[in-house]
């Protein structure tokens, strides 16, 4: 077992300073996912940012994404026929030029095979500010973590509802950037209603660590936002978005529908 141990004492990076901020004026944070390599994302991203969002996690396709749901999972696919790869949309990532802190998501074996030291120094290179691998385990990750502390990336750590306080405890220690409360357990999707467990890995959380606190996973609609924001620090939002782009709404669609969320945790 290869268990990362707490980050050295490091200066808070971009992503943190971003959503502290948004904190400590009183308010509530909005990440937006999208996947890279979707044709026409990069104007996608940028309407979202002009609609509100306080940072983007920019989705890197993978054949076998075990977190996401059939949305992303389309999502992916016609990326990935379109032609995306993992240095092809960190190319593009120095071209967005948003003014917000951007994120990539994507799954270890990836950023294995990249290499580690590379993925995490060309990610800083092209602007990237924090990474968020959803399968790679607390107990594993001391690797990366290493190379993306060294590069200045900061590693978002998930924490599941089904974790013990200890093992939350160590996540929060872990996580930079924010801590990803995961709304339910499953895939990514929307859902008609939310389930407790956001709110529920939200109370937790917030009880142990200082760090901002966002629940993503599940929250689907702009009411259900405002029900997590009571008790979280803010909210990411994936799959309603980018259901938005595979249904053909391009830019417009999509700022439109970031604005509703916007709107709707700005109103708490």
């Amino acid at each position: 077992m290869n268990e990362s141990a707490p980050p050295r004492r490091l200066a808070v990076g971009q992503l943190e300073r971003v959503l502290r901020a948004r904190r400590d004026r009183g308010g509530h944070s909005l990440v937006i996912y999208l996947t890279g390599g979707f044709p026409g994302w990069q104007d996608m991203v940028r309407a979202a940012v002009a609609a509100g969002a306080d940072a983007v996690e920019v989705g890197i396709p993978f054949s076998d994404p075990v977190m996401d749901g059939p949305v992303i999972q389309e999502a992916s696919e016609v990326a990935l026929r379109a032609g995306a790869t993992p240095p092809g949309v960190l190319a593009e990532i120095a071209n967005l030029d948003i003014g917000v802190p951007v994120a990539v998501m994507t799954y270890y074996n990836l950023v294995f095979r990249f290499g580690l030291e590379r993925f995490a120094s060309t990610a800083a290179e092209v602007g990237v500010s924090a990474a968020i691998l959803p399968d790679l385990p607390l107990d594993e990750a001391g690797p990366w973590c290493d190379e993306a502390d060294a590069a200045g990336i900061e590693t978002v750590m998930l924490a599941a509802p089904t974790g013990s306080d200890e093992r939350l405890g160590r996540v929060c220690d872990r996580s930079r950037g924010f801590v990803y409360g995961v709304g339910l357990l499953g895939v990514t999707g929307e859902r008609t209603s939310l389930a407790a467990s956001a709110t529920e890995i939200a109370t937790r959380l917030k009880r142990i660590t200082d760090r901002p606190v966002l629940v993503g996973v599940g929250v689907s609609t702009p009411e259900q936002a405002v029900q997590t924001c009571r008790v979280a620090d803010g909210v990411v939002v994936g799959s309603a978005v980018v259901r938005r782009m595979v249904e053909g709404a391009g830019p417009e669609g999509v700022g439109d529908l970031v604005g509703e969320f916007r709107r709707a945790i700005d109103a708490i």
